[in-house]
């Protein structure tokens, strides 16, 4: 049985718990408490969707409305790190594309896809706030701006030496 298969540990779901009792409506902590299982297992299985459901009163369906809503959530397994360029107008105007094209080169997969390694999963995003530095991309929740292809390979380099 995988992690992902396995029933949520004992402190997640107190921990779960803790943030519905915060809320007016359990539900409310629906987003914090799919953050904290990803935090724990890197993705939101769907065992683990159905137990937080059950924990918030919600049903299933409900909740992965919301976990498939927010880009930030993984509703499938990902790589160590995630790549996540942004797909704005602005991204696009200012060179996403030819910046695309060089990262799937370079890591042999096309957006959406994990490396074989499973080092790095590259994944589009809608505009994620940074057009005035377009072209702009998440690494691993950190925010890169005025992105070119020097600084695409430094950062990639970076990922495949760090575990």
């Amino acid at each position: 049985m995988s992690t992902a298969d396995a029933p949520l540990p004992a402190p997640v779901r107190a921990e779960i718990l803790a943030l519905a009792a915060q809320e007016l409506r359990p539900r409310g902590a629906s987003v914090a408490a799919l953050r904290l299982v990803q935090a724990r297992f890197g993705w939101v299985s769907t065992p683990h969707l159905h137990e937080v459901a059950a924990l918030l009163g919600m049903s299933a369906d409900d909740l992965d409305g919301i976990a498939t809503y927010f880009n930030l959530l993984f509703r499938r397994p990902v790589g160590r790190h995630v790549v996540m360029l942004c797909d704005s107008v602005s991204c696009w105007i200012m060179g996403r594309e030819p910046l695309c094209a060089h990262l799937c080169r370079t890591l042999g997969i096309k957006p959406g896809e994990t490396t074989a390694d499973n080092a790095i999963t590259l994944l589009p995003t809608v505009c994620i706030g940074h057009c005035d530095h377009a072209p702009a991309m998440l690494v691993d929740s950190i925010l890169h701006g005025d992105v070119d292809m020097a600084t695409l390979d430094h950062l990639i380099n970076r990922l495949r030496d760090t575990p």
